[in-house]
C-alpha cells in the first residue's frame, strides 16, 4: 500500500499534473459530477414544469438557455439529464470492465483451450456493430434506462478483455507470480491478489474512454427515441424535440449538444492524460 502511495504522489501525479488539458478535462468531469449531483438546488424550476406563456421563448435573463415547445425550462432539464446520461456512463462501464476483467484475466492465466474458447466468444461479439447490435436488442425490450445501461454494458467489455488478457500473459510470467505458486497460493488468490492489482492500468483508462462512449451511444438512442423516455429529460431526447424547431429554436439543439461535446472531450481527454501518465514509454 505504501508504494502504491508513493508511486501516484512521485510518479503519476507529476506526470499528469504536466499534461495541462488532462487537467482540464478532470476539472471539467469534477464540475460536472458535482453539477450532477447538486442539480436540485442549481436547478431555478422544475424540469417538467409546462408554462403555455414561454412556449420556445428565447434565451433571456428568465430562462438562461430558453424554453422548449412545452415552456419547460431548458437550463433545468439540460442539469438534470447530466444526471442520467452520468448515471448511463458509470453504470454501462462498470458492467463493461467487471465482465471484461474477468474474462481477461481467466484467458491469460490459464492459456490453452480457456484461452481459446474465451478469445473466440470476443471475436465473435467484435463482429457484431456494437450500436446496432444494441438497437436489435432494445427493440425488444420495454424501454428503460436499466435496460440502457445494462444492454450497453454487455455490448462493451470486449476491448477491455484483450486489454487485461494481454497484461495478464506479461505478468504471470514473472519471479512474484512464480513464488506464488510456490508457497501454494491458489489459482484464485494469484489471480485477483497478484495479477489483478499490477493489470489494472489499462483498465482504468479503457473505463475513462468508455463513460465518454456510453454517454454518447445513451443519446444517440435517446435521440432515436429508444432511449430515454420523455418527460425524463436527457440530452438526446432534448435534442430529438429541438430538430422539428431547428430553423427558429437554435437554442433546444445548441445547449444539449454543447453538453454533449464538452462531457465527452473532457473523458477523452482525462483518459489519454492517464493513459500517458501510467506509460512508462511517454516521457514528459
Amino acid at each position: 500500500m505504501v508504494l502504491k502511495y508513493t508511486y501516484f504522489y512521485s510518479i503519476f501525479w507529476p506526470r499528469l499534473k504536466r499534461n495541462k488539458l488532462a487537467l482540464v478535462g478532470g476539472v471539467v468531469v469534477l464540475a460536472l459530477f458535482l453539477i450532477s449531483l447538486m442539480a436540485p438546488l442549481i436547478s431555478p424550476y422544475d424540469p417538467n414544469e409546462i408554462n403555455a406563456w414561454h412556449v420556445l421563448s428565447a434565451p433571456s435573463w428568465q430562462h438562461w438557455f430558453g424554453t422548449d415547445e412545452l415552456g419547460r425550462d431548458v437550463f433545468s432539464r439540460v442539469l438534470y439529464g447530466a444526471r442520467i446520461s452520468l448515471k448511463v456512463g458509470f453504470v454501462a462501464v462498470g458492467i463493461a470492465v467487471s465482465i471484461g476483467t474477468v474474462i481477461g484475466l481467466l484467458s491469460g492465466y490459464y492459456s490453452g483451450l480457456v484461452d481459446a474458447t474465451l478469445m473466440r466468444l470476443v471475436d465473435i461479439m467484435l463482429c457484431f456493430p456494437a450500436f446496432f447490435l444494441i438497437l436489435a436488442v432494445i427493440t425488444f425490450l420495454e424501454p428503460s434506462i436499466w435496460y440502457i445501461m445494462m444492454v450497453i454494458g454487455l455490448t462493451g467489455w470486449m476491448g477491455v478483455a484483450r486489454l487485461v488478457r494481454a497484461e495478464t500473459l506479461s505478468i504471470r510470467e514473472m519471479d512474484y507470480i512464480l513464488a506464488a505458486r510456490c508457497i501454494g497460493c491458489s489459482n484464485a488468490r494469484i489471480i485477483f491478489r497478484h495479477i489483478l492489482p499490477n493489470a489494472i492500468s489499462p483498465v482504468l483508462v479503457a473505463a475513462t474512454l468508455g463513460v465518454a462512449g456510453a454517454i454518447l451511444t445513451e443519446s444517440a438512442l435517446s435521440f432515436l427515441g429508444i432511449g430515454v423516455q420523455p418527460p425524463t429529460p436527457s440530452w438526446g431526447n432534448i435534442l430529438t424535440s429541438g430538430k422539428d424547431y431547428i430553423e427558429f429554436a437554435w437554442w433546444l439543439s445548441l445547449f444539449p449538444g454543447l453538453a454533449i461535446l464538452m462531457t465527452v472531450l473532457a473523458y477523452n481527454l482525462l483518459g489519454e492524460g492517464i493513459r500517458d501518465a501510467l506509460d512508462p514509454r511517454v516521457k514528459r
